[in-house]
């Protein structure tokens, strides 16, 4: 299991981009990427080529709804990088089952919640503080049970990423 730990900053000067997360050198856009790495993203392409529709839009469909991601669009935690440690963990539960893969494709209806021995951490907490949980129609959240349904798979206008898909398609379909 590999994992980018070399100089974050630098990279995201170098396209512009705050590909990690939020960046202080790059504070003024924050945009994050998803964290995959080479191989992992290439598999994604290549089924996201398999499947009907617009390739670029269908590779973004299923970034998204990893459970990482979706964890860190939830509000659970402030990074995708804290999500993914929070997953791996064994904090977060899909329709009851605890769950302990960050790649796991979650599927419209089911069900992510904060484990129960875990509702009480502070750094779940702090992130569901502050954070606006109606910014996405493609998942709800429910504060009593602290839990969020992923309702379907989001449609590309709603997703906030600033990415151009047709040239990632352009640069995988060479091969």
């Amino acid at each position: 299991m590999a994992r980018y730990l070399g100089p974050k900053s630098k990279v995201a000067r170098r396209f512009g981009e705050a590909i990690f997360g939020p960046d202080k050198v790059l504070s003024r856009r924050n945009f994050p990427t998803y964290g995959v790495l080479e191989r992992q993203f290439r598999n994604l392409f290549e089924k996201a080529a398999k499947a009907d529709g617009i390739t670029g839009e269908v590779l973004l469909q299923l970034l998204e709804s990893r459970l990482d991601n979706v964890v860190f669009r939830l509000g659970i935690a402030p990074t995708r990088a804290a999500a993914r440690q929070l997953v791996g963990h064994k904090h977060i539960t899909v329709d009851g089952q605890v769950v302990n893969i960050p790649s796991y494709s979650v599927k419209p209806g089911q069900v992510i919640a904060v484990r129960e021995k875990s509702k009480s951490l502070e750094v779940i907490e702090a992130a569901l503080a502050g954070f606006n949980h109606s910014k996405y129609p493609w998942i709800e959240w429910d504060e009593n049970a602290k839990a969020g349904k992923f309702l379907h798979k989001p449609e590309r206008a709603d997703i906030p990423e600033n990415i151009k898909e047709q040239s990632i398609v352009e640069l995988y379909s060479k091969n």
